[in-house]
């Protein structure tokens, strides 16, 4: 085979798998931005959903939500919403999955916690946040149990009031979403290898060195990957928060996803 052949084969074999793929990719790339240029189109327009001929409105929407200083705060409710949520999904998703991985715990208990920490999971929506209303309203058990530690004097209206609405649903959709990261790292802690533990013990590492300098790193592609997917989906989050408070009380909890 000359030169020039063995070029051409190698190009065609690289090009390939691009040209298999291309009817999907063409199809994917199709319906996600038809849907985003349509929207964008709407946005400069009047009544563009209702009406067959809607008139050219120009940026006057965009003023309009630029001005209204309720559309600042939900910018703001939803980057701390958000931000919480994945921190402490993260969080509380590695410690429970270092947990069930441990092999100082023994194998009954390790199921039967499995099965206590993935429960958020069984849950729709619509049902944590029922839920939640009922554990948090002023007669509720979280109320009851924190009254009679001492912690609180008096009942709190954790849904209610504008000083504790945010956090009480920011709690809630904590713990709803933990298990998606404790699924996923404990997957991930059970592919690495042993090896790489015990040549840490042979050098005498501690466990927090070998947390840092083994477990997480191993980890980072799954940390990262399921961190972005986690923080796409609770900035879209609409039903914890409108059954719980829908947006109030005072706007408090308002949320780009309800601001609409």
């Amino acid at each position: 085979m000359t030169p020039q052949k063995r070029s051409h084969h190698r190009l065609k074999r690289a090009v390939a798998p691009y040209l298999y793929l291309s009817p999907s990719l063409l199809i994917i790339g199709l319906l996600m931005l038809l849907p985003m240029v349509t929207v964008i189109a709407y946005s400069f327009q009047n009544s563009a959903v209702l009406r067959r001929d809607p008139s050219f409105a120009g940026l006057k929407h965009y003023q309009a939500i630029f001005a209204d200083p309720v559309f600042w705060a939900s910018l703001w409710h939803t980057l701390y919403f958000t931000c919480m949520s994945v921190v402490f999904h993260m969080t509380i998703g590695m410690v429970f999955a270092l947990m069930l991985n441990s092999d100082r715990i023994n194998p009954t208990l390790r199921n039967i916690l499995r099965v206590l920490y993935i429960l958020p999971w069984l849950f729709t929506a619509v049902i944590i946040a029922v839920i939640w209303r009922l554990l948090l309203e002023p007669n509720g058990v979280v109320n009851s149990i924190l009254m009679q530690m001492g912690i609180i004097g008096s009942k709190v209206e954790w849904f209610s009031s504008p000083e504790t609405a945010l956090h009480a649903v920011t709690f809630a959709n904590i713990w709803a979403g933990y298990p998606l990261f404790m699924v996923s790292l404990l997957a991930g802690l059970q592919g690495i290898p042993k090896d790489f533990y015990e040549a840490a013990d042979i050098d005498g590492a501690k466990a927090y060195q070998k947390l840092i300098f083994i477990t997480i790193p191993q980890l980072m592609p799954i940390i990262i990957s399921i961190s972005l997917l986690d923080f796409i989906w609770t900035m879209q989050v609409f039903p914890l928060i409108w059954i719980t408070t829908g947006g109030g009380p005072i706007y408090s909890t308002e949320v780009l996803s309800t601001y609409t």
